[in-house]
């Protein structure tokens, strides 16, 4: 690819406007940053606006921009889950979490973990809630440094050794930075300028790709039958309808479950912000269904075929569809606005998503096993430190794991983010679940999704289950929490009945 010097001028501009912004939030609505609570939770004093741009930031990433348009642009139609998956997740925001963040608030919690062990009075369970949430996600960071790639790739940087990883490496190594200065403060007013480039982008291309192309009719026109439509059963499987139906299912309940979002939503100044919020980013949905599009607009610019991008499409399969149809559709000046758009838009949840893994390790593992006497300072400065760790361990999954979809990434992740789902939800609404039931339901769940994982290669999350000699191919984190819950419920009276018995045996001894 030819190396672009006007859209890598705009691009770098850009980005080092986000990079002094990252900087300068340290001393935004100021606070000592060395209390954990001030660093990774911006003191808990973000309102309506603010949260909705972080929220936005922290779930509308380079899984928007880079990786649902690319599923659809290679398989078609399955790729619209990302659609009504957005849909379902806000009732559930509206009526959950505003609960949660009122007894966080009172409890003083940073994390869901903190929540869990306060709630259930386990320290091996809120452990479990720790790991879960740093290593599920990482491959959720690794998904973002590869949208980064990805466009800093398309810009014409050299591909390969490292010349070729080493805009990557300086991103990266702004992030780390800004991150450890600023704190959560600086991914939130980054994010306000990441929104408003995005939609700047997304309105320009869904005027002018589709005026180029002849209208959104010959688009359609031009894609296969096969990609407009989900393929139907056949014989006895219920073939891409069960795939797609747990996809989206599957997704919705683990999404708020991340470290990231639980991070965001407990930064809000109140519950009311998250039930505001929880009606006002359905506006990103909307966005998110005309980006998804851009698959299809991919598709009919016939970028894939086009010897121009061969090299990109060689390295980056088709997570190089959307750079692509930019490079084909707009001037050198708009190219670097829209690659910074959606570099940006991987960079804020990266930072956010880091923090997040840092306030889980300093609370949940080094303050409660390692150092419970340790200083708020200490405390801070332990999670800052972690924060450059967990990016490091993200780039593990990049170098480790099939990337032909970077969707996968992200849906790795949620089948293991999802088996938290019994005992946050649960634990809010009931106390007839025992601790260690809920543990040994998070073991199952964790290992029977890992093993279906596995079993395709971790290049899909799809498992073809059979039942009664039906096939239902569907989403791993889905059919492995329903085990992670029939565990809990079948074994939670079953051990309150022992502990009282040892309890009462105990007592007459």
């Amino acid at each position: 690819m030819k190396f672009d010097l006007t859209a890598t001028i705009v691009f770098t501009g850009l980005f080092l406007l986000v990079t002094l912004l990252g900087f300068m939030a340290a001393h935004w609505r100021k606070g000592d940053l060395n209390q954990l609570h001030e660093w990774g939770l911006g003191g808990r004093r973000f309102g309506t606006i603010i949260t909705w741009f972080l929220l936005g930031g922290d779930l509308y990433t380079a899984y928007t921009f880079i990786a649902v348009p690319a599923l659809i642009f290679g398989m078609g139609a399955i790729g619209f889950f990302a659609v009504p998956y957005t849909i379902l997740i806000y009732p559930i925001l509206f009526i959950v979490f505003p609960r949660l963040w009122v007894i966080a608030k009172e409890r003083g919690h940073v994390t869901a973990a903190d929540y869990i062990s306060d709630r259930f009075g386990n320290r091996l369970l809120a452990l479990a809630f720790a790991l879960t949430g740093i290593i599920a996600t990482m491959p959720y960071i690794a998904l973002q440094l590869v949208g980064m790639e990805v466009v800093i790739g398309a810009l014409g940087f050299p591909a390969g050794g490292l010349v070729g990883h080493l805009p990557l490496i300086i991103a990266f190594t702004i992030l780390a930075a800004f991150t450890y200065t600023s704190g959560l403060r600086a991914p939130a007013l980054i994010a306000i300028v990441k929104d408003t480039l995005i939609f700047v982008t997304v309105f320009a291309a869904l005027v002018i790709i589709p005026a180029k192309l002849g209208g959104y009719g010959a688009i359609f026109a031009s894609v296969p039958q096969e990609k407009l439509l989900l393929a139907p059963p056949s014989g006895s499987s219920l073939g891409s309808y069960s795939a797609y139906a747990t996809l989206a299912l599957g997704s919705a309940l683990a999404l708020f479950l991340y470290p990231h979002a639980m991070t965001a939503i407990l930064s809000a100044s109140s519950g009311n912000v998250i039930k505001r919020n929880a009606a006002l980013l359905a506006a990103y949905s909307f966005v998110l269904g005309l980006i998804a599009l851009l698959g299809y607009m991919a598709i009919a610019a016939g970028v894939g075929d086009n010897p121009a991008y061969a090299a990109g499409f060689e390295q980056f399969g088709p997570n190089f569809a959307v750079p692509a149809l930019f490079l084909d559709s707009f001037p050198s000046w708009f190219i670097g606005v829209a690659f910074a758009a959606i570099a940006i838009g991987a960079l804020v949840p990266a930072a956010i998503m880091s923090i997040a893994c840092a306030n889980l390790f300093t609370r949940n593992l080094y303050k409660e096993f390692i150092r419970p006497n340790c200083s708020e300072a200490d405390e801070t400065r332990v999670a800052k430190i972690t924060s450059l760790a967990v990016k490091a361990g993200a780039v593990v999954f990049i170098l480790t794991l099939p990337q032909t979809y970077a969707i996968q990434l992200q849906l790795l992740g949620g089948i293991w983010i999802i088996q938290l789902l019994p005992s946050i939800l649960l634990g809010l609404y009931t106390r007839g679940f025992n601790a260690i039931a809920l543990l040994i339901g998070w073991a199952a769940g964790i290992t029977i999704g890992t093993i279906m994982a596995a079993m395709q290669g971790f290049g899909s999350s799809i498992y073809p289950l059979e039942i009664f000699g039906v096939t239902l191919p569907g989403y791993a984190a889905l059919y492995s929490v329903a085990v992670n819950v029939l565990i809990a419920f079948a074994l939670s009276p079953i051990l309150d009945y022992l502990s009282r018995r040892s309890a009462v045996s105990a007592s007459r001894s």
